[in-house]
């Protein structure tokens, strides 16, 4: 060992002796090394007021060994697909199981913005299909150009697009409307939404490959389903910000999703997001398909009809505190949930602690985008009294959502679809809370 050697341990153990200087230093003299143990113990416990290494009972509770058969024994091995922990198994509810069934996502057991893609929600017309992707085309024709036919290799060699945006059933929430009953959970009244990260070529870029014509104002999207599920929908969509998506929060689409490719577009009702689309034709009119006739219109007032209503309106609603959540007592607590728009972004979320009586501003949680889900959040100091909880959603139009009698006032008591009124959560003097109904009324 060198001279330089001999010389750098003699000051390593003078340093860890002595005591540090005076300004930092307490009257006990810590030395540096008592200051790092305490400090990292410290950091493990979350706490800050140990600052020396533990003494006596402490001490002794961290010499003695665990007792016999909870020794630590070495986990699962590394495995090609992850799961879930055995404690967290958050499964989204099938509400009809037939092929033109549905699922909704467990709102209430999410945190965040974006949904799992095995918790996205479902919804189907003749089941779903299994399909190659080395064989599955998109045929573009009618008022074009250029009929061009596109395999999935030659779709992902445009230019992609990466887009985070809510998807939303236009008929989510009908059992608010339907006299739910008091023990519903967030997922069995609005869990027909989901937030996903899509990945795919826009639209538009598609459009300008095959020629679209001047005259073509609307387009058929065909899908590879039993039935050929199709809808119109007009250029204008195409041109703005209208995706073919094949991947999924950075996957390929899930089969229920529309694997190997879908029409996405965001803001608009989830029936327009034609999946496994197989099929575009152009034209100078609406096609008056099967599900945009019989289908996904609104009944209005005075016997008429709201008919191709694509823009899903400002909604939001509260996931905690919600059934089947009990209060332990009076105190604080968080009021969360999640907000979103087809029209754009979240402006403002209010919450209201005494059924609609006064309202306070939430705090909107970042990052608030366009046509996405919004988290929010309210402290609340619950006085143990039976009292109704409300949240009410304002987009960057100025769009506010409105009460059940102003949305029934305005759209007919026949609708079944863009059911976005205010929804209510009672809590019972024990602390039971379950939802309210018809209270936003």
């Amino acid at each position: 060992m060198g001279h330089a050697d001999h010389e750098r341990d003699a000051l390593r153990e003078k340093t860890d002796a002595e005591p540090l200087d005076a300004s930092h230093a307490d009257a006990r003299g810590i030395t540096r090394r008592a200051l790092l143990a305490g400090a990292a113990g410290a950091l493990g416990a979350g706490a800050v007021h140990q600052l020396t290494a533990p003494t006596g009972a402490d001490a002794q509770a961290l010499a003695t060994p665990p007792p016999a058969g909870t020794e630590r024994v070495p986990g699962p091995m590394p495995s090609a697909v992850g799961m879930r922990s055995p404690f967290s198994q958050p499964r989204r509810i099938v509400q009809r199981p037939v092929v033109d069934g549905s699922s909704v996502t467990p709102l209430q057991d999410l945190d965040g913005i974006i949904t799992p893609s095995d918790l996205h929600f479902e919804r189907h017309h003749g089941g779903v299909p299994v399909i190659d992707p080395a064989t599955h085309t998109l045929l573009i024709h009618g008022m074009v150009e250029r009929p061009m036919v596109f395999t999935l290799a030659e779709l992902q060699r445009f230019p992609r697009r990466s887009r985070l945006h809510f998807l939303e059933c236009s008929g989510n929430g009908g059992s608010a409307l339907r006299g739910a009953q008091p023990d519903r959970t967030p997922q069995q009244i609005d869990g027909l939404t989901s937030t996903s990260e899509w990945v795919g070529v826009p639209l538009a870029t598609l459009f300008r490959e095959v020629g679209v014509l001047p005259e073509a104002t609307w387009f058929l999207a065909e899908g590879g389903d039993s039935v050929l599920y199709s809808r119109s929908i007009p250029v204008g969509k195409a041109l703005d910000d209208a995706l073919i998506a094949w991947a999924q929060n950075g996957e390929p689409l899930r089969p229920e999703q529309g694997f190997p490719a879908r029409l996405f577009l965001p803001g608009w009702e989830g029936s327009t997001n034609v999946k496994w689309l197989r099929r575009i034709e152009l034209s100078d009119r609406p096609f008056m398909t099967r599900e945009e006739t019989s289908k996904y219109t609104d009944p209005a007032k005075g016997g008429t009809a709201r008919q191709f209503s694509f823009l899903m309106d400002v909604k939001s609603i509260i996931t905690a505190p919600a059934y089947p959540t009990v209060l332990p007592g009076p105190g604080w607590y968080e009021i969360a949930g999640i907000a979103w728009s087809g029209r754009g972004r979240i402006r403002r979320v209010e919450i209201s602690t005494d059924g609609g009586t006064t309202w306070s501003v939430a705090r909107l949680e970042e990052p608030v985008m366009p046509k996405c889900h919004t988290r929010f959040r309210h402290g609340w100091q619950w006085d143990g009294a039976e009292t109704m909880l409300m949240s009410r959603a304002t987009d960057e139009s100025g769009a506010t959502q409105p009460t059940l009698a102003a949305l029934r006032e305005t759209r007919g008591i026949g609708t079944t679809y863009h059911i976005h009124h205010i929804r209510a959560w009672k809590v019972e003097r024990g602390g039971r809370v379950v939802f309210g109904g018809e209270a936003g009324a």
